[in-house]
Protein backbone atom coordinates (compact mmCIF):
# COMPACT_ATOMS: atom_id res chain seq x y z
CA UNK A 1 0.00 0.00 0.00
CA UNK A 2 1.05 3.62 -0.51
CA UNK A 3 1.59 5.37 2.84
CA UNK A 4 2.36 9.01 3.62
CA UNK A 5 4.58 9.56 6.68
CA UNK A 6 4.79 13.11 8.03
CA UNK A 7 7.43 13.21 10.77
CA UNK A 8 10.17 15.79 11.45
CA UNK A 9 12.36 13.55 13.62
CA UNK A 10 14.73 11.99 11.05
CA UNK A 11 15.66 8.98 13.18
CA UNK A 12 12.04 8.14 13.97
CA UNK A 13 11.01 8.68 10.35
CA UNK A 14 13.76 6.34 9.21
CA UNK A 15 12.87 3.58 11.68
CA UNK A 16 9.12 3.81 10.98
CA UNK A 17 9.68 3.92 7.23
CA UNK A 18 12.01 0.92 7.33
CA UNK A 19 9.59 -1.13 9.44
CA UNK A 20 6.64 -0.43 7.15
CA UNK A 21 8.60 -1.03 3.94
CA UNK A 22 9.57 -4.46 5.26
CA UNK A 23 5.86 -5.30 5.14
CA UNK A 24 5.65 -4.38 1.48
CA UNK A 25 4.39 -0.82 1.78
CA UNK A 26 5.63 2.09 -0.32
CA UNK A 27 6.34 4.93 2.14
CA UNK A 28 6.82 8.55 1.09
CA UNK A 29 8.17 10.52 4.04
CA UNK A 30 8.12 14.31 4.54
CA UNK A 31 9.17 16.45 7.49
CA UNK A 32 6.91 19.50 7.19
CA UNK A 33 3.27 20.43 6.80
CA UNK A 34 3.98 22.28 3.55
CA UNK A 35 5.62 19.25 1.94
CA UNK A 36 2.80 17.02 3.15
CA UNK A 37 0.11 19.27 1.67
CA UNK A 38 1.87 19.28 -1.70
CA UNK A 39 2.14 15.49 -1.60
CA UNK A 40 -1.57 15.15 -0.79
CA UNK A 41 -2.43 17.38 -3.73
CA UNK A 42 -0.28 15.31 -6.10
CA UNK A 43 -1.07 11.72 -5.16
CA UNK A 44 -3.39 9.19 -3.58
CA UNK A 45 -2.46 7.45 -0.33
CA UNK A 46 -3.94 4.43 1.42
CA UNK A 47 -3.01 5.73 4.88
CA UNK A 48 -1.44 8.83 6.45
CA UNK A 49 0.80 8.74 9.53
CA UNK A 50 0.83 12.26 10.94
CA UNK A 51 3.03 13.91 13.55
CA UNK A 52 1.43 16.97 15.18
CA UNK A 53 4.55 18.95 16.11
CA UNK A 54 5.86 20.03 12.72
CA UNK A 55 8.43 22.82 12.13
CA UNK A 56 6.09 24.94 10.00
CA UNK A 57 2.81 24.43 11.82
CA UNK A 58 0.47 22.11 13.66
CA UNK A 59 -0.15 18.74 12.06
CA UNK A 60 -3.84 19.20 12.78
CA UNK A 61 -3.93 21.70 9.90
CA UNK A 62 -2.90 18.85 7.59
CA UNK A 63 -5.67 16.70 9.03
CA UNK A 64 -8.19 19.48 8.45
CA UNK A 65 -7.00 19.84 4.85
CA UNK A 66 -7.53 16.12 4.25
CA UNK A 67 -11.05 16.09 5.68
CA UNK A 68 -12.12 19.36 4.06
CA UNK A 69 -11.67 17.66 0.72
CA UNK A 70 -13.98 14.82 1.78
CA UNK A 71 -10.96 12.54 1.69
CA UNK A 72 -11.65 9.40 3.74
CA UNK A 73 -8.02 8.20 3.80
CA UNK A 74 -7.28 6.73 7.26
CA UNK A 75 -5.13 9.01 9.42
CA UNK A 76 -3.02 7.72 12.31
CA UNK A 77 -1.68 10.50 14.54
CA UNK A 78 1.81 9.98 15.99
CA UNK A 79 2.61 12.52 18.67
CA UNK A 80 4.25 13.26 22.00
CA UNK A 81 1.10 15.11 23.08
CA UNK A 82 -0.57 12.74 25.49
CA UNK A 83 -3.30 14.84 27.12
CA UNK A 84 -6.90 13.73 26.86
CA UNK A 85 -7.80 17.12 25.35
CA UNK A 86 -5.27 16.67 22.51
CA UNK A 87 -6.48 13.15 21.76
CA UNK A 88 -10.12 14.20 21.71
CA UNK A 89 -9.38 17.19 19.47
CA UNK A 90 -7.50 15.06 16.96
CA UNK A 91 -10.21 12.41 16.86
CA UNK A 92 -12.97 15.02 16.54
CA UNK A 93 -11.17 16.59 13.58
CA UNK A 94 -11.26 13.26 11.77
CA UNK A 95 -8.26 11.18 12.87
CA UNK A 96 -8.90 7.44 12.90
CA UNK A 97 -6.40 6.47 15.57
CA UNK A 98 -3.88 8.05 17.94
CA UNK A 99 -0.50 6.64 19.04
CA UNK A 100 1.56 8.43 21.68
CA UNK A 101 5.36 8.59 21.51
CA UNK A 102 7.40 6.70 22.42
CA UNK A 103 5.69 3.68 20.88
CA UNK A 104 6.57 0.15 19.89
CA UNK A 105 7.06 -0.46 16.17
CA UNK A 106 5.20 -3.75 16.62
CA UNK A 107 2.16 -1.86 17.91
CA UNK A 108 2.47 0.71 15.13
CA UNK A 109 2.49 -2.05 12.50
CA UNK A 110 -0.58 -3.66 14.09
CA UNK A 111 -2.48 -0.35 14.09
CA UNK A 112 -1.56 0.25 10.45
CA UNK A 113 -2.87 -3.21 9.55
CA UNK A 114 -6.08 -2.57 11.49
CA UNK A 115 -6.73 0.78 9.79
CA UNK A 116 -6.07 -0.62 6.33
CA UNK A 117 -8.27 -3.62 7.10
CA UNK A 118 -11.11 -1.34 8.16
CA UNK A 119 -10.77 1.00 5.18
CA UNK A 120 -10.68 -1.96 2.79
CA UNK A 121 -13.65 -3.59 4.55
CA UNK A 122 -11.75 -6.77 5.34
CA UNK A 123 -12.40 -8.98 8.36
CA UNK A 124 -8.86 -10.30 8.74
CA UNK A 125 -5.29 -9.92 7.49
CA UNK A 126 -5.79 -12.15 4.44
CA UNK A 127 -6.59 -11.35 0.81
CA UNK A 128 -8.04 -14.25 -1.18
CA UNK A 129 -9.09 -15.01 -4.72
CA UNK A 130 -9.38 -18.50 -6.16
CA UNK A 131 -6.34 -20.51 -5.11
CA UNK A 132 -4.32 -17.41 -4.17
CA UNK A 133 -3.98 -15.99 -0.68
CA UNK A 134 -1.81 -13.19 0.71
CA UNK A 135 -1.12 -12.93 4.44
CA UNK A 136 -0.74 -9.18 4.92
CA UNK A 137 0.81 -9.53 8.38
CA UNK A 138 3.66 -11.79 7.29
CA UNK A 139 3.82 -10.32 3.76
CA UNK A 140 3.63 -13.81 2.26
CA UNK A 141 1.74 -15.05 -0.80
CA UNK A 142 0.40 -18.57 -1.21
CA UNK A 143 -0.97 -20.71 -4.02
CA UNK A 144 -2.90 -23.72 -2.71
CA UNK A 145 -1.40 -22.90 0.72
CA UNK A 146 2.13 -23.32 -0.63
CA UNK A 147 4.21 -20.14 -0.18
CA UNK A 148 5.61 -18.44 -3.26
CA UNK A 149 8.54 -16.05 -3.16
CA UNK A 150 7.56 -12.58 -4.35
CA UNK A 151 9.80 -9.51 -4.29
CA UNK A 152 8.30 -6.53 -2.48
CA UNK A 153 6.88 -4.73 -5.49
CA UNK A 154 5.38 -7.85 -7.01
CA UNK A 155 3.73 -8.59 -3.67
CA UNK A 156 2.35 -5.04 -3.54
CA UNK A 157 1.03 -5.43 -7.08
CA UNK A 158 -0.66 -8.71 -6.19
CA UNK A 159 -2.23 -7.19 -3.07
CA UNK A 160 -3.60 -4.28 -5.09
CA UNK A 161 -5.12 -6.61 -7.68
CA UNK A 162 -6.56 -8.91 -5.00
CA UNK A 163 -8.25 -5.98 -3.29
CA UNK A 164 -10.24 -5.40 -6.48
CA UNK A 165 -10.35 -8.94 -7.88
CA UNK A 166 -12.68 -9.13 -10.85
CA UNK A 167 -12.63 -5.35 -11.28
CA UNK A 168 -10.38 -3.03 -13.24
CA UNK A 169 -7.61 -1.39 -11.23
CA UNK A 170 -6.53 1.85 -12.93
CA UNK A 171 -2.95 2.05 -14.06
CA UNK A 172 -2.43 5.24 -12.02
CA UNK A 173 -3.53 3.48 -8.82
CA UNK A 174 -1.07 0.65 -9.34
CA UNK A 175 1.78 3.02 -10.16
CA UNK A 176 1.15 5.04 -6.99
CA UNK A 177 1.12 1.91 -4.84
CA UNK A 178 4.24 0.43 -6.39
CA UNK A 179 6.42 3.50 -6.84
CA UNK A 180 4.97 6.43 -4.90
CA UNK A 181 6.77 9.57 -6.07
CA UNK A 182 9.86 7.67 -7.22
CA UNK A 183 10.94 8.48 -10.77
CA UNK A 184 10.64 5.33 -12.89
CA UNK A 185 10.56 4.48 -16.58
CA UNK A 186 7.35 4.67 -18.62
CA UNK A 187 7.14 0.87 -18.84
CA UNK A 188 8.06 0.09 -15.23
CA UNK A 189 4.57 -1.13 -14.33
CA UNK A 190 4.45 -3.44 -17.35
CA UNK A 191 7.74 -5.02 -16.24
CA UNK A 192 6.32 -5.96 -12.84
CA UNK A 193 3.01 -7.14 -14.32
CA UNK A 194 4.92 -9.41 -16.70
CA UNK A 195 7.02 -10.85 -13.88
CA UNK A 196 3.98 -11.49 -11.69
CA UNK A 197 2.11 -13.13 -14.57
CA UNK A 198 4.91 -15.67 -14.94
CA UNK A 199 4.85 -16.49 -11.22
CA UNK A 200 1.07 -16.99 -11.31
CA UNK A 201 1.08 -19.07 -14.50
CA UNK A 202 -0.20 -22.23 -12.77
CA UNK A 203 -2.32 -20.57 -10.10
CA UNK A 204 -5.70 -20.65 -11.83
CA UNK A 205 -5.88 -16.84 -12.06
CA UNK A 206 -4.56 -14.38 -14.61
CA UNK A 207 -3.85 -10.68 -14.91
CA UNK A 208 -5.73 -9.23 -17.85
CA UNK A 209 -4.76 -6.00 -19.54
CA UNK A 210 -7.71 -3.69 -20.13
CA UNK A 211 -6.28 -1.45 -22.79
CA UNK A 212 -6.38 2.24 -21.93
CA UNK A 213 -7.75 1.57 -18.44
CA UNK A 214 -5.61 -0.73 -16.33
CA UNK A 215 -5.46 -4.36 -15.20
CA UNK A 216 -7.91 -6.90 -13.78
CA UNK A 217 -7.34 -10.12 -11.83
CA UNK A 218 -9.66 -12.85 -13.13
CA UNK A 219 -10.01 -16.60 -13.06
CA UNK A 220 -7.90 -18.14 -15.79
CA UNK A 221 -9.71 -19.13 -18.94
CA UNK A 222 -9.89 -22.84 -19.53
Amino acid sequence: MHLLLIEDDPLLAQSVGTALRQHGHVVDAFSSAGEALRALEMGHFDLVLLDLGLPDGDGLSVLQFIRRGQNATPVLILTARDSLEDRVKGLDLGADDYLTKPFSLVELEARVRALLRRSQQRLDNHLRFGRIRVDVESATAYVDELPIELPRRELTLLESLLLHAGRIVPRETLEQRLFGFEAVGANALEVYVSRLRKRLADSGVEIRTIRGLGYRLDEARG
